[in-house]
């Protein structure tokens, strides 16, 4: 009798322990058997109808641009660059820090510096502008981001600069290695905001995650690791290979430029996951990249550099790639409408787009890291190829 009890009591519990092991909750950090659904099949894509602006900026030779890594505008116009000057005179001639805030009117002249002898400014990656006309910089070399109000003072400061009178050089963990702390960055990335104006800071050089807080300031959360993405870049939401580049649309969805593993995360702002998104219109690639070498058998998808998402009744988002080089135009849920420039040196080129800003869909502004420059794209009067 005690034996057939036993039996019974076992028969009874173990589907509800089955159930039990198949309804828990899976972590973001999923197995490398989770995959995403298959990306869209964007094989046939036209040329965006765009031209490049000639000599948009207006600035003396005296004061010419060097690596350009960022570029914001303003609900009134105004641009605001983010340049890496460099120095001849002075060193070290690697390693040191180089930053320049450069302000320049809706008509491209030049207005002034923000932000001369700020502390958490050192070797900024990414500059934008909230709803409210605050500039916001992300500093991957302090490992800080910092808000200026519309006249140019600080007025937030997250994360903390390391102090100099610790000395030497900070050593940094290798991403897998990372081990990230409540508040504090590592190789931030980039920065956006939703609707309630909860603040999102992107990590990728060191750590690989997005960290949340609130409008105050205040931690929140955060979601995300260091992980691979898989041969067709659809393996392992929430793992990155440096989340480079960020933004949210109305609706408070997140748009992860996973760099390293050439797609985009789309998540709640809550860190739920809900699709990929990939940059997939296939190319030559015979064609010599601007820098450096590359496979002939790579894969279609490409890396996202930089991301923006337009603001008008219909939102688009635009990114854009180092190779080939590319502008593409897409909808939501990663639909490609549009593409169009390749890498090089000349007008209708890019060489490592590394910032963009689009004011409107037919109003884009690049920033052209590796050519020095910033490019003013617009919609043209009749439909043209890319240059």
């Amino acid at each position: 009798m005690r034996r057939f009890s036993i039996l019974l009591t076992a028969l009874l519990v173990a589907p509800l322990l089955l159930n039990f092991a198949t309804s828990a909750p899976t972590p973001l950090s999923t197995a490398a058997e989770a995959q995403a659904p298959p990306p869209i099949n964007n094989a046939n894509v036209p040329r965006l109808p765009l031209e490049v602006v000639p000599d948009f900026l207006k600035y003396p030779a005296t004061m010419n641009l060097g690596e350009v890594l960022g570029v914001a505008v303003n609900s009134k116009g105004s641009i605001v660059v983010l340049n890496h000057p460099g120095t001849a005179t002075s060193g070290p001639l690697y390693g040191n820090a180089t930053t320049q805030l450069l302000e320049f009117d809706r008509t491209g002249k030049f207005v002034r510096e923000i932000g001369q002898g700020v502390y958490a400014l050192g070797y900024a990656h990414a500059v934008r502008f909230d709803k409210y006309d605050n500039l916001w910089v992300v500093d991957k070399g302090t490992n800080a981001v910092i808000k200026f109000n519309p006249a140019g003072y600080t007025v937030m400061n997250l994360g903390r600069r390391p102090e100099g009178y610790e000395g030497g050089e900070i050593e940094r963990p290798t991403p897998a290695e990372a081990r990230p702390a409540d508040g504090l960055f590592n190789g931030p990335t980039d920065i956006a905001w939703d609707a309630q104006d909860n603040i999102y800071v992107s990590e990728g050089y060191v750590n690989n995650r997005i960290a949340k807080f609130n409008k105050n300031g205040d931690w929140v959360k955060t979601w995300g690791q260091y992980g691979e993405g898989g041969e067709h870049a659809n393996l392992n939401p929430g793992s990155f290979r440096n989340v480079h580049t960020m933004q949210v649309d109305r609706q408070g969805n997140i748009y992860a430029g996973d760099r390293g593993n050439r797609r985009i995360h789309v998540f709640t702002g809550d860190g739920q996951f809900l699709r990929f998104l990939h940059m997939n219109v296939p190319y030559d690639k015979s064609r010599h990249p601007a820098l450096g070498n590359l496979p002939m058998n790579r894969p279609d998808e490409t890396a996202p550099w930089t991301l923006c998402i337009t603001n008008g009744p219909t939102q688009y988002l635009f990114a854009m790639d180092s190779e080939p080089g590319r502008l593409y135009k897409m909808t939501l849920d990663g639909k490609i409408l549009g593409v169009y420039g390749e890498s090089g040196r000349q007008t209708g080129q890019f060489n490592w787009p590394h910032g963009l800003a689009c004011p409107s869909e037919n109003e884009l502004y690049v920033a052209d890291m590796n050519n020095w420059r910033v490019v003013k794209l617009v919609t043209s009067r009749a439909t043209t190829s890319s240059r």
